[in-house]
């Protein structure tokens, strides 16, 4: 395997592991804020963040996780998994705020309607969840691509070590430094159709779920 696929390869599990995390996170966090008139306030917060620079958040994992921070001695610098801490971290406003306000709206819609039905709490919680799946997976896509495009956090923790912490946009900028623009473009395009790629199968997803 040659060295541009195993970089591909790398940063598709380093940024869908960070989204997965992410997400388990996130989605429970924007259910808990959906229904809460008071802790509306958390929810306008993380909207904030959601242009959060990448330097920045790289920045501060990256004080937290050295060996004078308080996590030094997790030895997780220039690592894939303080990548992944640092990618998850990043997307938790996005995912967040865009499952908030999916999850807001249903459970307006659906959630007194149920319980005047006569269903449950759980019950009108599971309709809930249900009827918001397909734009739920659409902010997990956003929160993946985000990710996967993502290059100051990948660059200031992972180190940009070859065979271990180098992704895809840590070797466009690498490959761009070095004038070897042939590889940093055909990363860039596979970077474009990864991007491309995952949001058409979520649309067809939803289609295929509105259809039935």
């Amino acid at each position: 395997m040659n060295e541009l696929t195993t970089i591909i390869l790398r940063s598709i599990a380093i940024s869908g592991t960070a989204t997965l995390l992410a997400s388990a996170w996130s989605i429970p966090l924007a259910y808990l804020l959906s229904g809460s008139y008071r802790l509306r306030h958390i929810a306008y917060l993380l909207e904030a963040l959601v242009g959060i620079p990448t330097v920045l958040v790289g920045l501060l994992l990256y004080m937290l996780l050295s060996n004078a921070g308080p996590l030094g001695f997790l030895q997780l610098l220039y690592t894939p998994q303080a990548i992944i801490i640092g990618e998850a971290l990043l997307i938790t406003p996005l995912i967040t705020a865009v499952s908030y306000q999916t999850l807001k709206e249903t459970r307006t819609r659906y959630t007194e309607l149920a319980l005047s039905l006569g269903a449950t709490k759980q019950q009108a919680a599971r309709l809930v969840i249900t009827q918001s799946l397909p734009n739920l997976l659409a902010a997990i896509v956003m929160g993946y691509s985000r990710a996967i495009g993502e290059l100051g956090v990948a660059l200031i923790v992972g180190g940009n070590i070859k065979g271990l912490t180098r992704t895809i946009t840590t070797s466009i900028a690498l490959y761009t430094a070095m004038g070897e623009y042939e590889n940093a473009i055909m990363l860039g395009m596979v970077l474009v159709l990864l991007t491309i790629g995952i949001s058409l199968l979520v649309r067809l997803v939803r289609k295929r779920w509105d259809i039935e």
